[in-house]
């Protein structure tokens, strides 16, 4: 079973008078998440599926004051807390610095949550825990850093960036347990916290929350190097997000873009352009939080990563706690892909293509076959349409055909016939697939259309003014976002399809 301590009275107890009468009416106080005091604006009370007013009257400037006098000092992330709870409160300030609004939110110590979990942190590996906000990271982070360091008998340190994991004040909430707690005097510095843990405490586990900045990520990789067994939080929802941000990728391997000769792109039956894993990922196993009580468990992240930049997917494991705090295994997801719905190839596709010398025999199912030939028409594109799945060696299908797989989609990936997904049955989107066909038959417009970027960004570099690139299909385009991206420009997509195309731009200062 799950055992919650919240301390909401010490919470409510920093409220003006009259709102925290109106808090402690409240009923369902055991799913309260926070409390927002705006200037002149009425108060609320936040819960998971709600939002109550707590008074007819406005908030004034005397709440806020009142509230602001009750708490600790506002740090430069303007977060404070309630000295030895887990408590946050944060604040809103006008252009002059006065504060003008508050968001008090609950801190909770969870334990038991560890349980969905417990056998991965035992293994002395590194853990990296996604999940959206309010998900339940922070919770589950404080229980692993009180197990291993009661439990296991670990050294542990904690560095707690908002004072988040260990509570506000300079004694650590008992919620981490024996576990040691490094406060950080200002979010930018926490790379250098994370460095000077290992280098003076000599710690067997680091905890971490909320790593956001290329230096952390780099401090992690140091720290993994060293032998140091991570538990962090990372920005993000999915391993997939985390591998299209260009900031964090390098905590699971980064990508980069590696161009292939003419014989290994025949061998291995891809373009010549593909993407790869750069290095060994900092955490060996990612665990993304769905709900409270239901996560979903990548245990090798190398051969994650790998398996999702080649276009197919490899199951997570889905774990639930019952209502008894048991641990339930639960059928896996379905592979992880990059599949695409605007009307290009799909990245489950088999890897292998039909010879680029001849015509293309194309089997559409559920696809207008009329359409599909008026199609080839206006795009001169060499196919003829084919009655057949046994007759083609290309297939185009609508998206939600793909999605329910059935035997003859099934049938087609086994036998390595590629499956072009449009969206709709219109001609516009039938005309994409056709193009991106002719991209992909023509040699290597991938590698062209990176070095039109490439030097398409040294021009804005050096005369920041926006430059627009050729049109592309989608992959390509979201190639040239990435490396746009790592040259922090800013990139959209503009027009319409077949004639969507990239604009990059000078990125914003800071």
């Amino acid at each position: 079973m799950l055992n919650i301590t919240d301390d909401l009275d010490t919470l409510i107890d920093v409220l003006p008078s009259r709102i925290a009468q109106s808090v402690r009416g409240r009923p369902n106080n055991f799913e309260l998440l926070e409390v927002v005091l705006d200037l002149g604006r009425l108060p609320e009370a936040r819960y998971p599926d709600s939002e109550v007013i707590l008074s007819e009257s406005e908030v004034s400037e005397e709440d806020i004051d009142q509230v602001v006098a009750r708490v600790s000092e506002f740090t430069s992330d303007n977060r404070a807390g309630i000295e030895r709870t887990l408590h946050r409160i944060s604040c809103m300030r006008n252009r002059k610095g006065r504060i003008v609004g508050l968001t008090c939110r609950v801190g909770r110590a969870v334990f038991g949550t560890i349980r969905i979990i417990e056998d991965l942190v035992r293994e002395g590996k590194s853990v990296l825990l996604l999940g959206r906000p309010g998900v339940g990271k922070t919770t589950m982070l404080r229980e692993v850093a009180r197990f291993l360091a009661d439990d296991l008998n670990n050294r542990v340190v904690v560095v707690d960036t908002s004072n988040e994991i260990a509570g506000d004040g300079d004694i650590p909430h008992p919620g981490i347990g024996s576990a040691r707690r490094m406060q950080v005097p200002a979010p930018e510095r926490q790379h250098n916290v994370m460095i000077e843990a290992v280098e003076n405490h000599m710690p067997e586990v680091i905890i971490i929350d909320e790593i956001g900045t290329d230096l952390e990520a780099a401090a992690a990789r140091t720290i993994a190097e060293r032998g140091v067994q991570l538990i962090a939080t990372a920005h993000g929802n999915t391993l997939e997000n985390l591998i299209m941000n260009p900031t964090l990728s390098d905590l699971v391997g980064g990508i980069q873009s590696v161009t292939l000769g003419d014989e290994e792109a025949r061998r291995r039956g891809t373009q010549k352009a593909i993407l790869e894993r750069r290095a060994p990922p900092t955490f060996d196993i990612l665990v993304e939080i769905q709900s409270f009580n239901k996560v979903a468990v990548h245990k090798d992240v190398a051969e994650v990563v790998d398996a999702i930049l080649k276009g197919y997917g490899i199951p997570a494991e889905m774990r639930q706690l019952d209502a008894e705090g048991g641990l339930r295994l639960l059928e896996s997801t379905p592979p992880v892909t990059a599949s695409r719905s605007d009307g290009h190839r799909s990245a489950e596709v088999a890897t292998q293509s039909p010879s680029p010398g001849r015509e293309r025999r194309i089997y559409p199912f559920g696809v207008s076959r009329q359409r599909l030939a008026q199609a080839l028409r206006q795009t001169h594109f060499p196919a003829q349409v084919v009655d057949h799945l046994d007759d083609a060696d290309v297939v185009i299908t609508l998206r939600p055909y793909y999605r329910r797989k059935p035997q003859t989609l099934y049938d087609a990936e086994a036998r390595g016939i590629p499956i072009y997904v449009v969206k709709s049955n219109t001609i516009l989107q039938l005309e994409q697939s056709l193009l991106t066909m002719r991209a992909e038959k023509a040699g290597d417009p991938v590698v062209t259309a990176l070095q039109e970027a490439e030097e398409a960004i040294a021009e804005v570099l050096n005369q920041e003014k926006p430059v627009d690139l050729n049109p592309q299909n989608g992959y390509v385009r979201r190639l040239q976002h990435m490396l746009a991206q790592r040259y922090n420009l800013d990139s959209l997509s503009m027009g319409k399809e077949p004639h969507r195309f990239v604009r990059l731009t000078p990125g914003r200062p800071g």
